[in-house]
């Protein structure tokens, strides 16, 4: 019986991405049959793997020549605290769409830094459903709006994402590359890859031009974006294997056809697994309001916290690993991430069936 991975993350990774990772982990063969892991990253090898991954990564987002391409250290937490030292300080403002955990933290960072405001939240409900962004007046002086495009602990996911009268800078660590977005839309989008994009370690960033070159010079250079562009991301030495992982699975991902194919399948998997929630008569209750739910992180609920500890045993058993729901919020989540199969997701759904059948 083959395992299956609903992690949140690190998560799920193509089986072909992981084969070709493990074969040059033992050693490559354009650089003398050396291991990915202990070359040098200024090797002209590996900086092709540097220029052939941010290409790919442009192809597959559609990313404009008004924006450049970094890969940084740090995760998403490392860009909370970045992203304000480059852009607040003396009456600029950062202002915080609040719609979880980690839209939350950003703003925590953010605020010991500089001024930094929530202007909306959906705590009141639970993280239930997403604020509403409308109407929004912003603050005068505003350096930025800052989002979290999915909330992988309460599954929630903005359908479309919001447009604001200033920059916006999004965190989109759990749906990076899982649909198609405009991405000249923001100032700046940022993403951990371990959960859509490949493993931990690295960390996307997508930066426009000019309003990267107009951030604050008068903080140390490690964190200034203008310094890692200027050293094409090898200010210091990079993570190297993560970004080769990286490589492979965007390579995998246009085999599969692209940002479009992958959307369409994420779809497919998200409305089959929300359908067998919907449809067991109230035995599975989906947390988040339907017009928000998550296609990359599905939380529902059974009738006790001690059935929800039976269904992730018996889930186990079953070879269905990482069904528990983050210690904040309880219940079950299965995440669907980029390389998570149609397969995968329909023996969850039989799973469950099963289980509600003996229960």
């Amino acid at each position: 019986m083959s395992t299956i991975n609903f992690s949140p993350g690190p998560s799920i990774v193509a089986r072909e991405v992981l084969e070709q990772a493990a074969q040059a982990l033992l050693g490559v063969p354009e650089v003398h049959g050396l291991s990915i892991a202990e070359i040098s990253h200024r090797l002209p090898y590996f900086e092709g793997i540097v220029r052939e991954t941010e290409a790919t990564l442009r192809r597959l987002m559609g990313i404009p020549d008004t924006h450049v391409v970094l890969f940084l250290q740090g995760g998403a937490r490392g860009q909370f605290a970045q992203l304000a030292l480059n852009w607040l300080g003396g009456a600029k403002v950062g202002a915080y769409i609040d719609t979880g955990v980690w839209s939350r933290a950003a703003f925590d960072d953010a605020k010991t830094l500089g001024d930094a405001r929530i202007l909306a939240t959906g705590e009141g409900n639970g993280y239930r459903e997403l604020p509403d962004v409308s109407d929004l007046a912003l603050p005068e002086g505003v350096a930025y709006v800052h989002t979290t495009s999915n909330n992988t602990i309460y599954g929630t996911q903005w359908p479309t994402m919001p447009t604001f009268a200033a920059p916006h800078i999004s965190d989109m660590s759990s749906d990076i590359l899982s649909r198609p977005i405009d991405v000249s839309r923001f100032a700046m989008i940022y993403a951990g890859a371990q959960k859509n994009a490949g493993i931990s370690g690295l960390t996307l960033c997508i930066l426009e031009r000019s309003w990267m070159d107009a951030a604050r010079q008068d903080i140390p250079s490690i964190w200034q974006y203008r310094v890692q562009h200027a050293n094409d991301s090898m200010y210091n030495t990079p993570p190297t294997f993560a970004i080769y992982v990286t490589l492979l699975a965007l390579r995998w991902f246009e085999k599969q056809g692209g940002v479009a194919a992958i959307a369409a399948n994420n779809t497919a998997k998200a409305n089959a697994l929300y359908a067998a929630i919907d449809g067991s008569d109230g035995f599975y209750r989906g947390y988040a309001t339907p017009a928000h739910r998550s296609q990359m992180n599905v939380t529902f609920r059974l009738a006790t916290e001690d059935l929800e500890k039976t269904f992730v045993a018996e889930a186990e058993a079953a070879g269905l690993h990482h069904l528990k729901g983050h210690r904040k919020a309880g219940g079950i989540r299965a995440s669907l991430y980029n390389a998570m199969s149609l397969e995968g997701v329909e023996r969850l759904i039989a799973f469950m069936a099963a289980f509600k059948s003996r229960h």
